[in-house]
């Protein structure tokens, strides 16, 4: 298979779909690989690492998606990448297609063979092409609140983990999976103190036998979130229902009742988010302000430590873009389920539940199109 591998053109995006490991782990298995130039220069990945490990350089996206028969990302195509797309062309990236109804009628429109890291599943649950982003995003989340706290950013001047003397900040983790368990990791080992909710107790004990009593950990209801949301200087909003728009559980009016130059990081603003208030913003203007309070709703933290992302990403990415380019789209989603769970749009037809509904198209099983 010719597979191609195109730099991202999104706001200060770093990241690269491929690495040159990844590359070679393509090329030595007989196929071909296309990557555009400069594609992983701005973290250290030349082109001449490139050409080692097997890859052709193309000058530009446009040769790239000309002849690909599979095309590797990172983030969502932009409308002039989804111009590109073409009937039968596999498109295996982060999709996010819940909250964005004009990239979903692109794709439909393309008659691409779409495939969404965030909704591949794992033989344990889970969501493993996720996790990695959500594990670097979870730890970001802590840095960029305890930055924003600070007062020529906009905060309230508070040190996340105070002082001998001076009490540390209150921080707020709304969710205890991936993005949450790695944001209170960090948050508790700057002297914070935290609080966690969640709707999965079993999650709940589990973090309160690895942490105990430095952390609080509360059954997540209306009730709860209200009450801890309004105590916080920092909440760290981590909801995910997989595929489907972020549930919004912190309402406008509890952000107006909120402390006067607290921070929300909304982790889930790539699915819509989860405060009424929140916004997508990019690194270049990553804040805005609402009654008082900052937010921080970058829809690409992990673009921000781009090296390290790019690394952990192609590690639970590769094994699917090998099966992908071994079997074809359809012998490699028959065989294996859980990247089937992966695939979003097809043929002209949604085929994720979730974002048939949320969007309102005719969902399509999958399976239906195997035939």
């Amino acid at each position: 298979m010719l597979i191609g591998c195109p730099k991202e053109i999104k706001n200060h995006e770093y990241r690269v779909g491929l690495t040159p490991a990844s590359v070679r782990e393509l090329t030595s298995r007989g196929h071909q690989v296309l990557v555009q130039t400069q594609a992983g220069a701005a973290i250290g990945l030349s082109d001449e690492q490139y050409i080692a490990a097997g890859a052709q350089i193309a000058p530009d996206a446009a040769s790239i998606f000309a002849k690909a028969e599979m095309i590797v990302k990172v983030k969502e195509p932009q409308p002039q990448e989804c111009a590109m797309l073409r009937e039968g062309q596999i498109l295996y990236t982060y999709l996010h297609l819940a909250p964005d109804p004009e990239q979903t009628a692109a794709l439909v429109k393309s008659g691409a063979i779409c495939i969404a890291y965030e909704t591949v599943t794992g033989p344990g649950g889970g969501l493993p092409l996720l996790a990695p982003m959500s594990e670097v995003a979870g730890r970001m989340s802590i840095q960029a609140g305890a930055a924003h706290l600070e007062k020529s950013k906009g905060g309230m001047g508070v040190l996340l983990g105070g002082v001998p003397g001076v009490a540390p900040a209150h921080v707020v983790v709304i969710g205890a999976g991936v993005v949450g368990s790695h944001a209170l990791q960090m948050a508790v080992g700057l002297g914070a103190r935290v609080t966690v909710l969640d709707k999965n107790v079993d999650r709940l004990r589990q973090l309160d036998l690895v942490f105990g009593n430095r952390i609080c950990t509360q059954y997540s209801n209306v009730q709860s979130v209200e009450e801890a949301v309004l105590a916080a200087d920092l909440v760290i909003g981590g909801v995910l229902i997989p595929g489907a728009a972020a549930p919004k559980l912190v309402t406008r009016s509890m952000v107006s009742r909120m402390k006067k130059g607290a921070v929300v990081v909304d982790v889930a603003i790539d699915q819509g988010g989860c405060f009424e208030t929140s916004h997508a913003t990019t690194h270049a203007d990553p804040t805005f302000v609402v009654d008082g309070v900052v937010h921080y709703c970058v829809a690409n933290m992990p673009g921000a430590v781009a090296r390290t992302s790019t690394f952990a990403l192609n590690n639970a990415t590769i094994g699917h873009a090998v099966a992908l380019a071994d079997k074809g789209w359809k012998q490699a989603l028959i065989d294996n389920p859980h990247l089937c769970a992966g695939l979003n749009v097809a043929q002209g037809h949604l085929t994720y539940e979730a974002v048939a509904r949320d969007l309102g198209y005719e969902y399509v099983p999958a399976e239906a199109l195997f035939n």
